[in-house]
Protein backbone atom coordinates (compact mmCIF):
# COMPACT_ATOMS: atom_id res chain seq x y z
CA UNK A 1 0.00 0.00 0.00
CA UNK A 2 0.98 3.38 -0.51
CA UNK A 3 0.94 6.42 1.75
CA UNK A 4 -0.27 9.66 0.17
CA UNK A 5 0.93 12.97 1.98
CA UNK A 6 -0.53 16.07 0.38
CA UNK A 7 2.32 19.24 1.18
CA UNK A 8 0.43 22.57 0.48
CA UNK A 9 0.22 26.11 1.51
CA UNK A 10 -2.03 26.42 4.48
CA UNK A 11 -4.75 25.60 4.78
CA UNK A 12 -5.18 23.88 1.29
CA UNK A 13 -3.09 20.07 2.62
CA UNK A 14 -6.15 19.49 5.30
CA UNK A 15 -8.94 21.18 3.12
CA UNK A 16 -7.90 18.51 0.54
CA UNK A 17 -7.68 15.99 2.57
CA UNK A 18 -11.18 17.28 3.97
CA UNK A 19 -12.23 16.60 0.64
CA UNK A 20 -10.95 13.40 0.19
CA UNK A 21 -12.43 12.10 3.06
CA UNK A 22 -15.75 12.96 2.35
CA UNK A 23 -15.66 11.41 -1.00
CA UNK A 24 -13.70 7.97 0.67
CA UNK A 25 -13.81 7.72 4.13
CA UNK A 26 -12.72 4.42 4.20
CA UNK A 27 -9.37 5.58 2.43
CA UNK A 28 -8.15 8.12 4.65
CA UNK A 29 -5.94 6.03 7.02
CA UNK A 30 -3.53 6.17 3.98
CA UNK A 31 -3.99 9.69 3.59
CA UNK A 32 -1.87 12.55 5.59
CA UNK A 33 -2.04 16.02 5.09
CA UNK A 34 0.71 18.82 5.83
CA UNK A 35 -0.26 22.42 5.80
CA UNK A 36 2.46 24.64 5.14
CA UNK A 37 2.42 27.97 7.42
CA UNK A 38 3.67 31.46 5.37
CA UNK A 39 6.31 31.77 8.13
CA UNK A 40 7.99 28.17 7.97
CA UNK A 41 11.44 27.41 6.64
CA UNK A 42 11.87 24.88 4.16
CA UNK A 43 14.10 22.65 6.75
CA UNK A 44 11.26 22.37 9.26
CA UNK A 45 8.69 21.67 6.22
CA UNK A 46 11.21 18.39 5.68
CA UNK A 47 11.54 17.58 9.28
CA UNK A 48 7.64 18.03 9.76
CA UNK A 49 7.02 15.72 6.49
CA UNK A 50 9.62 13.34 7.82
CA UNK A 51 8.04 12.86 11.25
CA UNK A 52 4.48 11.93 9.57
CA UNK A 53 6.09 9.75 7.01
CA UNK A 54 8.18 8.05 9.97
CA UNK A 55 4.66 6.87 11.26
CA UNK A 56 4.22 4.22 8.64
CA UNK A 57 7.63 3.18 8.30
CA UNK A 58 8.72 0.57 4.99
CA UNK A 59 5.91 1.54 2.49
CA UNK A 60 6.20 3.71 -0.39
CA UNK A 61 4.93 7.35 -0.57
CA UNK A 62 3.33 9.56 -2.59
CA UNK A 63 3.78 13.38 -1.89
CA UNK A 64 1.04 15.38 -4.13
CA UNK A 65 2.64 18.97 -3.87
CA UNK A 66 0.44 22.46 -4.63
CA UNK A 67 2.99 24.28 -7.02
CA UNK A 68 5.88 23.17 -8.47
CA UNK A 69 8.63 25.84 -7.10
CA UNK A 70 7.18 27.06 -3.89
CA UNK A 71 8.09 25.75 -0.14
CA UNK A 72 6.00 22.49 -0.08
CA UNK A 73 7.59 21.48 -2.91
CA UNK A 74 11.27 22.32 -2.35
CA UNK A 75 10.50 20.18 0.62
CA UNK A 76 8.83 17.39 -0.93
CA UNK A 77 12.26 17.35 -3.17
CA UNK A 78 14.55 16.83 -0.22
CA UNK A 79 12.59 13.87 0.69
CA UNK A 80 13.75 12.03 -3.11
CA UNK A 81 16.26 10.80 -1.00
CA UNK A 82 14.43 7.53 -0.15
CA UNK A 83 14.25 5.35 -3.50
CA UNK A 84 10.27 4.59 -2.38
CA UNK A 85 9.08 8.10 -2.53
CA UNK A 86 7.63 10.06 -5.48
CA UNK A 87 6.69 13.91 -5.75
CA UNK A 88 4.08 15.04 -8.29
CA UNK A 89 3.17 18.92 -7.98
CA UNK A 90 0.00 20.40 -9.24
CA UNK A 91 -2.26 18.94 -7.23
CA UNK A 92 -6.04 19.21 -7.81
CA UNK A 93 -8.80 17.10 -6.80
CA UNK A 94 -9.41 14.93 -9.34
CA UNK A 95 -5.59 14.06 -9.31
CA UNK A 96 -6.21 13.20 -5.62
CA UNK A 97 -9.17 11.14 -5.81
CA UNK A 98 -7.56 8.90 -8.69
CA UNK A 99 -4.67 8.22 -6.76
CA UNK A 100 -6.91 7.88 -3.39
CA UNK A 101 -8.94 5.03 -5.56
CA UNK A 102 -6.12 3.14 -6.21
CA UNK A 103 -3.21 3.60 -3.38
CA UNK A 104 -4.03 0.26 -1.70
CA UNK A 105 -4.11 -1.13 -4.56
CA UNK A 106 -1.37 0.16 -7.53
CA UNK A 107 2.55 -0.17 -7.52
CA UNK A 108 4.20 3.61 -7.00
CA UNK A 109 5.08 4.22 -10.51
CA UNK A 110 1.26 3.30 -11.47
CA UNK A 111 0.13 5.39 -9.13
CA UNK A 112 2.17 8.26 -10.01
CA UNK A 113 0.30 7.83 -13.58
CA UNK A 114 -3.27 8.17 -12.64
CA UNK A 115 -2.73 10.73 -10.50
CA UNK A 116 -0.61 12.55 -13.55
CA UNK A 117 -3.89 11.49 -15.75
CA UNK A 118 -6.45 12.33 -13.09
CA UNK A 119 -4.93 15.81 -13.31
CA UNK A 120 -4.93 16.43 -16.50
CA UNK A 121 -8.60 14.20 -17.31
CA UNK A 122 -9.67 16.47 -14.73
CA UNK A 123 -9.49 19.81 -15.62
CA UNK A 124 -11.61 21.33 -18.56
CA UNK A 125 -13.70 24.19 -20.14
CA UNK A 126 -17.03 23.85 -19.08
CA UNK A 127 -20.02 24.82 -20.94
CA UNK A 128 -23.74 25.45 -20.62
CA UNK A 129 -25.17 22.35 -19.02
CA UNK A 130 -28.13 22.29 -21.01
CA UNK A 131 -29.61 23.79 -23.74
CA UNK A 132 -31.46 26.81 -23.36
CA UNK A 133 -35.13 26.43 -22.72
CA UNK A 134 -38.30 27.54 -25.19
CA UNK A 135 -40.34 30.30 -24.44
CA UNK A 136 -43.49 28.99 -23.62
CA UNK A 137 -45.64 32.42 -23.20
CA UNK A 138 -46.75 33.83 -26.76
CA UNK A 139 -45.08 36.79 -28.22
CA UNK A 140 -41.72 35.65 -25.81
CA UNK A 141 -38.71 35.51 -28.28
CA UNK A 142 -36.59 32.40 -27.85
CA UNK A 143 -33.09 33.34 -25.87
CA UNK A 144 -30.64 34.09 -28.02
CA UNK A 145 -26.57 32.27 -28.13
Amino acid sequence: MTTLLILAHAPLASALRAVAQHAFPDCAAQLQAQDVAADSSPEQVVQQARALLALQPGESVLVLTDAYGATPCNAAIELLDDPQVRVVAGVNVPMLWRTLCYAAKDPLDALVARALAGAAQGVMQVTAARPPQPCAEPGCAPPRK
